[in-house]
Formats: structure tokens, sequence, C-alpha cells
């Protein structure tokens, strides 16, 4: 492999409002964490009429309790109303303060947008332009905007890629940008996806290019960079980061590339790394009270359930289960969902898998014959999963098998689907719905 000087390009690194000049030979240092820059209220969600990030409040794909979510659905079925998005998209719709957030964007063009849309309604309010200029190839089914908006009440943060860096841009409730940062040089084969997780006063990101990555957090308010952890590894990866309280203490783990790492969320600094799942990741960490749920897809497909209270390298020693060496039943995309002792898997080819999740025993498997990208969600007691030519499937979720309804929309389904006040949002590749019992 080259070094950084030959293959990337020259950047100008622009942090809140700032400017640092980097030219493509410069690696971006590790920052330490200084005290005091946690001076932000706590963030406040209310779980049950909000969806502020990626995989809901818990950050893990459970919607909250109490819903009964329609079990049919459809163009003219329990259709509450049905919005037209502009160009494309594959991030999760993000629900706040009784809005829409989502971001859209069109590589030919060269422009891409953060949307608000009236939750009651679907009718637009506001859409601003965060970026206009060449976007470069990506995965045919990846888009210029993949990443799910995280959203702390005050301040929208959607990241993106340039032609030659990766950026986040911070807007507020009305849609002004109020910063717009820069992670330095970032070239992909397939393109950026990952997206956000908010921490106490900070946003976090893992950026994981063909060069530069690096997790970093930066300051809710002034986009100044907290602290900032680099990494060596062969590969790109494409994780977003999981922010969780495992094993007795606060945690941001981000499978790939190569390996699975911890860092203390509030400094940066490692506690535990661990050998695969796979040399490139995509997938969301799924995680219990002390485990966290792994799998990774290129070049060989592993599964790992890994004990979480380590420190150091934990390879040998907390790696409780395994599903591989390279086992095609093993997801890549789709990220795991975790619920009561069992752990539902989604494979990017349609096979639906359940596992305790203690043992690594498979209890069952469904073959829904269909290519997914969509992650499963789960409310009260039912799975809720979605395939990329726009089936949706419910499943009841337990140790027995049971599949309770199937439904079809004329246009593919990419994003995950979330869930609120027994309505179900959805974005599909051409337009954002709510279906809802009258």
């Amino acid at each position: 492999m080259g070094t950084l000087a030959s293959v990337l390009r020259p950047v100008l690194l622009v942090i809140a409002g700032c400017s640092l000049g980097l030219s493509a030979g410069d690696v971006l240092p590790d920052v330490v964490a200084k005290p005091g820059w946690d001076d932000l209220p706590p963030i406040k969600v209310d779980a049950a009429s909000e969806w502020p990030w990626w995989r809901g409040p818990g950050c893990n794909g459970l919607a909250a309790p109490g819903q009964e979510p329609v079990l049919a659905w459809g163009e003219q079925t329990n259709l509450r109303w049905r919005t037209e998005l502009p160009r494309i998209g594959h991030g999760s719709p993000c629900l706040r303060g009784g809005c829409i957030y989502v971001a859209a964007g069109e590589a030919k063009e060269g422009v891409i947008w953060v949307l608000a849309f009236d939750q009651a309604s679907g009718k637009k309010l506001w859409q601003t332009e965060v970026y206009r200029g060449a976007i470069p190839k990506m995965h045919a089914d990846n888009s210029p905007a993949s990443a799910t908006i995280a959203c702390d009440g005050e301040r929208l943060f959607f990241p993106y890629q340039t032609k030659s860096e990766a950026r986040m841009a911070a807007l507020d409730l009305t849609g002004k940008v109020v910063w717009n940062f820069s992670y330095g040089p970032y070239e992909s084969i397939q393109g950026f996806s990952s997206s956000p997780a908010l921490y106490h006063s900070a946003v976090l990101l893992a950026v994981d290019g063909k060069e530069n990555k690096q997790i970093t957090a930066l300051h809710r308010k002034t986009g100044a960079v907290v602290w900032r952890s680099s990494r060596v590894a062969e590969r790109e990866s494409y994780t977003p980061p999981l922010v969780a309280h495992i094993a007795g203490r606060d945690q941001v783990v981000v499978s790939g590339p190569a390996r699975t790492r911890s860092h203390d969320p509030m400094t940066g600094t490692p506690l535990w790394d661990c050998e695969g799942p796979a040399t490139t990741c995509a997938a969301s960490v799924a995680f219990s009270r002390d485990t966290v749920f792994v799998l990774g897809g290129y070049p060989k497909r592993s599964l790992l359930a890994i004990r979480a209270d380590g420190s150091g390298d934990v390879t040998a020693s907390h790696v409780t289960w395994k599903e591989g060496n390279d086992n095609k039943k093993v997801g890549y995309i789709p990220s795991p969902l975790y619920h009561d002792g069992l752990l539902y898997e989604m494979v990017d080819k349609g096979i639906f898998r359940c596992y305790d999740a203690v043992s690594g025993t498979l209890a069952w498997e469904y073959d829904l014959k269909a290519p997914f990208y969509s992650s499963p969600v789960l409310v009260g007691s039912r799975l809720y999963v979605f395939d990329q030519k726009g089936k949706g499937h419910v499943f009841k979720a337990g140790r027995q098998c049971e599949l309770l309804a199937t439904n079809e929309l004329s246009s593919g389904v990419y994003a995950t689907p979330v869930f609120l006040g027994n309505r179900m949002y959805l974005r599909t590749l051409t337009a954002l719905y709510c279906f809802g019992a009258p």
C-alpha cells in the first residue's frame, strides 16, 4: 500500500469556521480530551414519541413498548400520508419534536440536502443544501446520503462525503447550518455511510477510509474536536459507532476494520480490542447487558459474541461464541438486534436467523428469498423487516418462528423503519410514508 502522500489529494481542514492547512501527506494527530469539555445540559429524549438517531432512543432497534402498529399496509391500506422525496438517500428517518428529518442527494448534479417534514401531515417544512460539488464514484447501491441524521433537540448532525474528504454538517432546527467540519482526506471503494452517535456534549463518528482511519468526538455546539483516536488497518470499513452502557461502564464500540474496538466515550482512551469479525464491516453492533455482538462480511463472513468487560487484546479470552468462518448465512449490511436472550440477524440474501444469545445455538431461520439492506426493528412482540424490493414482513419474536404478515409497496426499501405512537414511518427509494390505523 502506498503512503498517504502518494494516494490522497490536498485537503483543507475546516473546524467550526477556522481553517487549518493540511496536505495529503499529513496524518491527523490524536487528540486527548481536556477536562471540562462536557458543558452542555444532558440530552433528554421521550422514547414514546421520539426516534432521534440510528437504531432509536436506546441505540438497539427496540421501539417503545405498548404499541400496536398495523399488520397490513400498502398504497391504499392504512396509509396516513405519503410524501415524495427529492432524489435519493438511504438514511432512516430521524423523528424529534414533531418533525421528521432525512437527507437526500443527487450524485450527477453534485448536491446534498437535509430536509424537514411535519410528522402529523408529511408536509415539507424546509430543505437546506449542505454541499454542492463533485461526488465521487461509489457502490451502485449506495447514495450521497446514506447516514441517518442524529438530533440532540437543538441541532441536527449529518455526515457525508465530498470528492476528497468526509464531513459533518450541524444544522439548527430551522435548517440553518451552524458548523461544517472536515474529518480530513477520505477515499473509499464503496462510499461513505456511517451514522453519528451522541454522548454527553459530543457527537461521535467513525471514519474509516482507505488511509485516514479515526473515531472522533466533536463538541455538539461548536464543532471543536473533543478527542480523536486514530488506528492502523489494511482495509476500509463503514460501521457506525455504538455508544451504550455495557458490562458496567459506558463504551463506544466500533467493529472493523479487521478488529472490534472499544473506547471510553469521555476521553477516547482504548478499553479493549478483539480480532474480527472480518476485515471489512458495515453493520452496527448489537449488545446485551455484558456482551456485544458484531458481524462482518469481507473477505470472509463471521459473527462474534464478545464479553465487554475486558481490557487490552481480548481475542483469546472474551469471545464467548462465533458463527463462521465464511458462513454464507452470516449477514453483512443489516444490523443485528438483541432482545430477551435472543439475537436476531437478517442475512443480506434474505435468511432471517434467531440465535440463543448466550450459547450461540441457532433457534430458527426463515428464508425470505430476497435481498436485504434494511435492519430489523422490534415493536412489542413483533419483528418488522423490509427487503430491497419493497416487501415488508412481520414475525413473532421468540424461540419459535412464526411469520405473521407480508405486505408490498411499489418502491424498494433500503432504509430501516421507525415506529412511534402505533404508527410506522418508512422511507422507500422514492417517498416517505406514514402508516397507521384510522
